[in-house]
């Protein structure tokens, strides 16, 4: 998949990989139509490190779902 263009489906594909990583319970916290692209770059520095890790601390998994959640579409 080629995440260096700006579109929905790419948005889509990296928050449903986010959450397979992340393991997220709550699935309704990370919905890809919650996600504009106008925040595009963000979200995908955040995929790219969440993608190179294996394990997080629980505060690490707490600040990167509260920055997912300040990405979110108001």
């Amino acid at each position: 998949m080629d995440l260096s263009k700006r579109s929905a489906e790419n948005v889509e594909y990296m928050i449903e990989q986010l959450k397979q990583k992340l393991k997220v319970m709550n699935f309704d916290v990370l919905k890809p139509s919650h996600f504009s692209e106008e925040w595009y770059d963000e979200l995908k520095d955040i995929y790219e490190m969440v993608m190179k890790r294996e394990t997080f601390s629980p505060s690490e998994m707490q600040a990167i779902v509260e920055e997912l959640g300040n990405l979110r579409k108001k």
